[in-house]
């Protein structure tokens, strides 16, 4: 089984190694260590790694702040280990799109569960947008097709089926896919051609 690779952030060294240490001991691989939340960005967007775990108050750039920065940029799950436990870092980091969120002093065994949770998640989530994605696309070819149907059935007097039909046909003949042949169809006909 392949070890999931971890950066870390936090400003405290003795903490990084702490749970560098932990992290190895459970079977993970940290490959990079950190102390401040923009340098974790930037590290996390150079070595993507399968989790960042990293504390809230940092110099330079907070961890929630570059937790929403990997977030958007769908780089890895953040988890976040901190002191504090304050209603209102709690909502920040809802709303940045964090996936863990443990409060220290924190035992070993909390670890591995939290990290396992985060990824899974997070695999969720890129799969519940690629098929947004997906689902997107459908419908973009969709109203395309039915957009150069429209185009051929007025400008050459045939029904639906049989519009369907000729974009389907010339789909096959020239190998590509029906939405660039409903595409060609309306950029011809909006040239004027």
């Amino acid at each position: 089984m392949e070890r999931k690779r971890i950066i870390i952030a936090d400003d405290e060294s003795l903490l990084r190694n702490d749970l560098r240490e932990m992290l190895t001991a459970l079977g993970y691989l940290v490959i990079g260590e950190v102390g401040d939340g923009r340098s974790a960005v930037n590290l996390a967007r150079e070595l993507k790694p399968d989790v960042v775990i990293m504390d809230i108050r940092m110099p330079d750039m907070d961890g929630i702040e570059a937790a929403r920065i990997l977030t958007a940029e769908h780089i890895a799950p953040v988890l976040l280990l901190t002191a504090y436990g304050e209603k209102s870092l709690v909502e920040r980091a809802k709303e940045a799109g964090v996936i863990g969120y443990m409060v220290k002093p924190f035992r070993d065994n909390d670890l591995a569960p939290a990290i396992e949770i985060a990824l899974s998640r997070f695999a969720e989530f890129r799969l519940m947008e690629q098929e947004a994605t997906d689902v997107k696309e459908v419908l973009e070819t969709r109203k395309l097709i039915d957009r150069a149907k429209g185009i051929l059935m007025d400008t050459q007097n045939i029904r639906e089926a049989e519009a369907f039909r000729k974009i389907q046909k010339m789909s096959m003949d020239t190998r590509r896919p029906m939405k660039e042949i409903a595409q060609a169809i309306i950029i011809t006909h909006e040239a004027g051609c």
